[in-house]
């Protein structure tokens, strides 16, 4: 991974260095980091991609001017295909976001389009915009389905590494077992760090499966062991659907990872084997 981390599209980015907020519309804020960075490391590319899915962001320090230059505000939804050529770096995201505090538009409308433009031209293909009332945004509501997963932080484990370590799914899966299950399990112990700037970064993960049992407590284990782990959202999610299928070989996988907001954005990247779009789950911490 040591390639990856000093690659030149990395450094040529804003994350991690000193910048000024600009509040006037700019699209030329925006920044992507290419996909392919992360999934050389994984020995993935667009003809062989083991899953399907999205990456989900929610913003929730959206604002701009109307005609009469009375402020506006609202919450707002990205969706981009995990196909997408490029990831939206976050800071970049933010700086842009900004950039519309004093900018005139005409309607919601007009600011959704110029999003969606924008948004599309950077990640590489079509980008999904919807903006909300902050009074009423039906996909933010907390989630009431998530008591069907069954939360294995309460696992008796002892832990001495906090470094990511995939051999610890190798005593995930009972290799004599050839029963299949189902389940819907969940872990709030997700942590890993920001690439660039080591910032910590907090998830809930949500995992659905079916195959051969995943023992619960060496799943946690190797959740835990991203704690010090340095790769961006999207990355942590393809490298644990990815683990998973390597060791455990399940029939059906989805990982969705929640993950608490950061400069007004939580991302949300969702990974399925059968399912294109990510549900509405927010969660508490979010």
């Amino acid at each position: 991974m040591a390639n990856y981390q000093n690659a030149t599209e990395l450094s040529k980015l804003t994350l991690g260095k000193s910048t000024q907020y600009c509040s006037e519309y700019t699209a030329d804020l925006l920044q992507g980091v290419p996909r392919s960075l992360n999934r050389d490391d994984l020995a993935l590319n667009q003809s062989n991609l083991p899953f399907v899915g999205e990456d989900v962001w929610y913003g929730y320090e959206l604002s701009w001017l109307n005609p009469k230059g009375k402020p506006v505000v609202a919450v707002a939804e990205f969706r981009f295909a995990c196909t997408s050529e490029n990831i939206v770096e976050s800071k970049s995201f933010k700086l842009y976001l900004n950039s519309f505090n004093q900018t005139h538009f005409n309607s919601v409308q007009d600011v959704e389009q110029v999003l969606a433009k924008d948004l599309s031209k950077i990640a590489g293909s079509a980008a999904s915009v919807k903006l909300f009332g902050v009074d009423h945004c039906p996909a933010l509501d907390i989630a009431k389905n998530t008591d069907t997963y069954f939360c294995i932080d309460g696992e008796d484990i002892s832990i001495d590494n906090y470094q990511y370590n995939p051999t610890l799914l190798d005593t995930a899966k009972n290799k004599e077992d050839t029963y299949q299950v189902e389940e819907y399990l969940v872990s709030h112990l997700l942590k890993s760090n920001c690439l660039i700037t080591n910032q910590p970064d907090w998830a809930s993960i949500y995992i659905h499966y079916r195959g051969s049992a995943i023992d619960h407590a060496a799943l946690l284990k190797y959740l835990i062991s991203f704690r010090q782990h340095n790769e961006f959202h999207e990355q942590c999610v393809e490298r644990i659907y990815c683990d998973l299928q390597q060791f455990c070989q399940l029939e059906e996988l989805t990982v969705f990872a929640r993950y608490t907001r950061r400069g007004g954005l939580d991302i949300n990247p969702f990974r399925s084997s059968h399912t294109e779009q990510a549900p509405f789950a927010r969660t508490l911490r979010q």
